[in-house]
């Protein structure tokens, strides 16, 4: 049974003031799942939701097909709804496609194979038992169970209310109910969010196995990956949105190419501009250079100066239209890549900083900067042995609710533990947290960076040059930007200046993709010791440096989780 696609031609949506898509076409034929990346408010939900045809856009068309599936962020349904009635209409159509052939079965059983009836209703069986074999009709009870189960809500009872489950969970119920219908074209926005490793690699193996069209936002690198037959980057262009074949890695992969070609291109002029200003302000004039004039020159020298003169007249006047038509159309520099911007630590600390405390053995000439011993934090926190050297990079991982925020802040010293917990005498902590609250909200983005810095670094290393906040959002107080923008703001103030040790909660949160690797590759690079907790599966499996990873089981009694291969056990 054939599919039909998912089609927007120049479509222009308008938000306030803001142009938010501009003509943005998009073509989706089944079997294309499209990853839509770029910049926070580059518009991708806005163009899924006028995709979905929740939202209408000013210009431009959307064709859709009849039963597209869309994840919303809220279920339609009420509180007093229950898994059982969200079920119920996921499994509608195949029921209905069920209970349909059912009918023209009964009506064929009736009709003679010579009536004029049973050839139109042998075609209307046909293609009901296509359609149903195209939704998996049988197999949709069965598959619904599978569904619930991967993605951790098959122990739920079904008569339990959508009020009774948290937003995670009534997420996750919303995308198993896309799922069991498998739409003809399925839209998903950030579709791995409240999803743990098993649940997302489940979601991937569904989507994969879909046969309509798949459109995703999503800054879930790992997603992308496994899932994206193409990508389509919504960050502002000359020719529009660019769309990639390929997964993310491929993505990335032309986007290093790219790269180096703009860079290439950039070096090649910048070399033919400084040979142009050359050639006009000194090459041109040395035509023909000062010399003693011989007798038998003398009566036409004044002829042969003249027509020296021309001839520097005429390369002066064609070096300086070149070097004008090349300065004009020239490339533009390529933005620097994000980096931390202060200087790394040595290994080994200053004579007048005394070591941490005698747990060193002798013979080490390591540095720590800080050291932790049977540190507890009741019920949320518990680890025996913690060193950290000074150019450690350390990555904690765990579930939800393993402590990976507590030992963050506990390292930061902003929450009091129990236990021994040293750190380096003068040592600079910075930390990045999940919720950024400044003191003066009243303070724009600027001015709040400038007063953190000191003037004279922020002027070293200026806001804008890190590519963490648009220059519209500068000037906004700080207290009306969004979550993702105060963070982004609180990651440039570390980047412009670097602790010696740098702790970050979750730093990829809120960060487009091509910001999170640049920021993994400065990760690498950066200045101190940096221990970072993530979920982030995508610089998980990256990760180069040492991992140390948290159960729930000591806090609450239960048998000690084993030693990590990277660290003594804690």
């Amino acid at each position: 049974m054939s599919r039909p696609s998912l089609l927007a031609h120049d479509v222009v949506r308008t938000l306030g003031a803001r142009r938010v898509l501009d003509g943005v076409s998009l073509t989706a034929s089944p079997g294309h799942r499209i990853g839509l990346i770029g910049e926070n408010g580059v518009g991708k939900s806005t163009l899924l939701r006028l995709l979905a045809g929740v939202d209408e856009p000013d210009a431009g068309s959307v064709t859709r097909p009849a039963d597209l599936g869309f994840l919303h962020q809220e279920l339609p349904f009420d509180d007093a709804s229950t898994i059982a009635d969200v079920l119920d209409e996921a499994l509608r159509e195949a029921r209905d496609d069920l209970a349909e052939l059912e009918r023209l079965t009964e009506r064929l059983a009736h009709v003679p194979q010579d009536s004029p009836d049973c050839a139109e209703l042998l075609d209307a069986y046909g293609r009901q038992l296509e359609q149903a074999q195209d939704r998996e009709a049988w197999d949709a009870d069965r598959r619904a169970a599978t569904v619930l189960d991967g993605l951790g809500l098959g122990a739920f009872r079904h008569d339990r209310t959508l009020g009774s489950l948290s937003g995670g969970q009534r997420g996750r119920l919303a995308l198993a109910a896309l799922l069991v219908r498998r739409p003809s074209a399925l839209l998903l926005d950030e579709p791995t969010n409240h999803l743990d490793d098993g649940a997302a690699a489940f979601l991937e193996e569904q989507v994969r196995g879909l046969p309509g069209v798949v459109v995703v936002a999503s800054h879930d690198r790992a997603f992308l990956d496994a899932v994206c037959t193409d990508l389509v980057d919504l960050d502002p262009a000359m020719d529009g949105p660019v769309r990639y074949g390929g997964n993310y890695s491929a993505y990335l992969d032309e986007k290093r190419a790219e790269r180096e070609r703009w860079e290439r291109r950039y070096a090649e002029e910048q070399e033919e501009l400084s040979a142009l200003r050359h050639s006009a302000g000194v090459t041109a004039r040395l035509v023909a250079p000062d010399r003693e004039r011989r007798d038998n020159e003398k009566m036409g020298y004044g002829h042969r100066a003249g027509r020296v003169q021309s001839q520097i007249s005429r390369r002066v006047r064609n070096a300086t239209r070149r070097l004008h038509g090349l300065e004009r159309r020239q490339t533009a520099e390529p933005p620097q890549p994000l980096r931390f911007h202060g200087t790394a630590l040595t290994v080994t600390a200053p004579a007048e900083d005394p070591p941490v405390d005698s747990l060193i053995s002798p013979d080490s000439r390591i540095s720590l900067v800080v050291s932790l011993r049977d540190v507890r934090v009741p019920g949320r926190l518990d680890v025996a042995r913690l060193d950290v050297p000074a150019t450690e990079r350390l990555l904690v991982t765990g579930g939800n609710g393993t402590g990976k925020s507590t030992l963050l802040s506990v390292l930061a010293g902003r929450l009091t533990a129990e236990g021994y917990v040293r750190r380096r005498q003068g040592l600079t902590v910075g930390l990045l947290a999940q919720d950024t609250v400044f003191s003066r909200p009243d303070r724009s983005g600027r001015e709040t960076y400038a007063r953190s810095l000191g003037a004279e670094r922020a002027e070293q290393v200026p806001l804008r040059s890190l590519g963490l906040l648009h220059e519209a959002d500068l000037d906004k107080p700080v207290g009306q930007l969004s979550v993702g923008q105060r963070r982004r703001l609180a990651l440039a103030l570390l980047v412009a200046r670097p602790p010696e040790l740098l702790l970050l909660d979750e730093p990829t949160n809120h960060l487009s993709p091509r910001l999170c690797d640049e920021l993994e590759a400065a990760l690498g690079t950066g200045p101190g010791a940096i221990i970072l907790a993530s979920h982030d599966r995508w610089l998980r499996r990256r990760w180069q440096g040492r991992e140390m990873r948290l159960r729930s089981g000591r806090a609450h009694g239960d048998e000690p989780c084993p030693p990590d291969r990277h660290l003594p056990e804690w």
